[in-house]
C-alpha cells in the first residue's frame, strides 16, 4: 500500500499514512488531531548505482545515434 507525506499548518508536524491509491487526496488529520493537513510532493529515489552503470550500446554500427542507434541515418 502507498504511503504518503502530509505536513499539519497549525503545529509544523510531518507525518506519513498508508492508504489505497484512491484514498490519497483524502482529506488527513495529524497526529495531534489538527484537520488543516497539506499532502506533500515525494520524490522517489531507486537504486544508486547509475553513476556506475554501462553505457548503452548503439546498435554495434558506430552511429552517432540519430533515430534508431545509426542504423537508418545512413
Amino acid at each position: 500500500m502507498p504511503r504518503y507525506e502530509f505536513r499539519c499548518r497549525t503545529c509544523g508536524d510531518t507525518f506519513e499514512l498508508s492508504r489505497p491509491m484512491a484514498q490519497s487526496s483524502d482529506p488527513a488529520s495529524c497526529p495531534a488531531g489538527h484537520d488543516d493537513t497539506v499532502k506533500l510532493l515525494s520524490a522517489v529515489a531507486v537504486g544508486g548505482a547509475a553513476a556506475s552503470a554501462p553505457a548503452p550500446s548503439n546498435g554495434g554500427g558506430g552511429g552517432g545515434g540519430g533515430c534508431c542507434g545509426g542504423g537508418c541515418c545512413g
